[in-house]
């Protein structure tokens, strides 16, 4: 803003006045510019940089009055009004500075904070190529699965026999000492039509232990105690395209037969039941063909050597059936059936002719249900009935030679035998670390055909308590109470040799267990 020029001013015109006049002037207005620089920093500190800006501009004014022809005096101080609208204005210039350097601020902090989204869409191929895959055992291994345990124990056996052997079992026998009950190592690729590993599979099964020298102890002399002695299971399978599936084993595999198996860590109890040990078999050899209807029904047909044999001990062929219903969740049963001749060729000695009797019209039979209810997760219950019959022996042998000489020709055979019994289990499980079992069974060998001493009409029975502890996931731990009792003393004694009528033991076994598909 300029000062209105006098009168005085504008009727002066020689050029000396003039050049004096504009002297004063530009005097005046530098002064005037000075004061205003001072008392813009003395009021808010503005910057020098606007102050030489300001005094430049009022000079340049000045200059262009100096040009005029008629002389003129433009102010060059602002009022005090102007200068306090000016440092409002600059006032409002440094808030807005302020608010758009914190908000870019904010906008930095928040990009930060943010996860960059390219990473998430990353494809597969691209995002293989940061590192190799990590390598399992259960990747290398494919299909196949490698699966075992380690059972080992100690028994006591209260009567405390010359021998230091426990009665009426069958594998964990030894007395007072610390025992290997079994090792087994499980080599096993399930058919598989939908997956990968296809419609064949196979199924091997390695075993060392007191377990295996009695499941392989019937074995015809004729395979010998070499590599068989080890061989618990092997078998190839194959699944047709028939309905659902129809999967066909060959090869040696356990008998469907019994509510208890060979492996410990896959029964409720430690020790093996009387049934299992004296009323079926342990394994066969031969075919089957199991047809699975849906989820609830499954039947399997077999086609076997026989009993407890690789090798076949006569020309005959033993025959089975195995139906295994679930009709509903908390129930399950299963009904077995196997006929066939078992006794040697041989056995029965010579008839008129001088040939060897045939043993293949003498049939033995078993049959053997299994059911089970489980009314709660906690609470479960087993049932297991077996009766076999048919064999015969000779009873009026001379010697003991095989085949037999007899007083007569033929020899004289004994009626058919047979044998039964029965098995109840209670198993409790109050979590998923701990169960309680207990077992009752009675058995009787009518004939004294299957159970030592064979004392024909010998009745047995037995108790069993067992407590389990998971002490981790692979690691088992099972006490044992047992006793065994019979109408006769069959059970030995260390005082004397009549032996008493009863056996107490007290078991204590430990399994551990492995498995490649659970390795990480």
């Amino acid at each position: 803003m300029r000062w209105p020029r006098t009168a005085q001013e504008t009727n002066r015109s020689s050029a000396p006045a003039e050049s004096e006049k504009e002297k004063n002037i530009m005097k005046k207005k530098y002064g005037v510019c000075f004061g205003i620089l001072a008392m813009g920093l003395a009021i808010v500190g503005a910057p020098l940089a606007w102050a030489q800006n300001r005094m430049e501009a009022n000079g340049a004014g000045g200059a262009r009055e100096t040009s005029t022809t008629s002389a003129s005096v433009a102010p060059a101080a602002s009022s005090p009004v102007d200068l306090d609208r000016r440092v409002e204005e600059l006032e409002k210039e440094l808030v807005e500075l302020r608010s758009e350097m914190a908000a870019r601020k904010q906008a930095e902090e928040a990009a930060a904070a943010t996860p960059a989204p390219a990473a998430a869409a990353i494809p597969q191929d691209k995002a293989a190529d940061k590192g190799p895959e990590k390598v399992t055992i259960a990747g290398l291994l494919g299909p196949t699965s490698v699966s075992g345990f380690v059972d080992t124990y100690y028994n006591v056996n209260f009567n405390h026999p010359g021998g230091n052997g426990v009665g009426l079992r069958a594998f964990d026998f030894r007395d007072k000492s610390i025992s290997l009950n079994m090792v087994e190592l499980i080599l096993d690729k399930a058919p598989d039509a939908a997956g990968p590993a296809g419609r064949t599979g196979y199924h091997v099964s390695l075993g060392f232990g007191d377990a295996m020298n009695t499941v392989n102890s019937a074995e015809n002399p004729a395979v010998g105690r070499g590599f068989a002695q080890y061989l618990k299971e092997a078998y190839f399978s194959y699944l047709a395209p028939l309905g659902k599936g129809l999967q066909v084993d060959v090869g040696k595999f356990v008998t469907p037969m019994g509510a208890e198996v060979i492996e410990s860590k896959d029964n409720w109890n430690y020790s093996r039941g009387l049934l299992f040990t004296y009323a079926i078999p342990f394994y066969h050899f031969g075919a089957r063909a199991k047809y699975t209807f849906n989820d609830k029904y499954n039947l399997t047909g077999f086609v076997l050597n026989g009993w407890n044999n690789i090798v076949d001990n006569n020309s005959g062929k033993t025959y089975g059936v195995s139906f295994v219903g679930n009709p509903t969740k908390k129930a399950t049963y299963t009904v077995n059936y196997l006929a066939g001749p078992e006794e040697a060729t041989g056995t029965f000695g010579f008839d008129n002719t001088g040939a060897l009797v045939n043993v293949n019209k003498t049939w033995r039979q078993t049959v053997d249900v299994i059911v089970g209810y489980n009314p709660t997760s906690k609470l479960s219950f087993l049932a297991n009935v077996d009766y076999g019959e048919g064999d015969k022996f000779v009873t009026n042998a001379i010697g003991g030679g095989f085949p037999p000489t007899c007083n007569t020709t033929p020899c004289t055979l004994s009626p058919a035998v047979w044998w039964t019994g029965g098995a109840g289990y209670v198993k409790y499980a109050p979590d998923d670390k701990d169960y309680v079992a207990l077992r009752y069974e009675y058995f009787e060998d009518h004939n004294g055909f299957t159970t030592p001493p064979f004392i024909p009409r010998l009745h047995v029975n037995e108790i069993t308590a067992t407590y389990q502890r998971t002490i981790s996931t692979h690691l088992l731990t099972r006490f044992e109470y047992r006793r065994d009792m019979s109408q006769f003393p069959i059970f030995p004694l260390s005082t004397f040799s009549s032996g008493i009528k009863h056996q107490d033991t007290l078991a204590l076994g430990l399994i551990f267990l492995f498995d490649s598909r659970e390795a990480k």
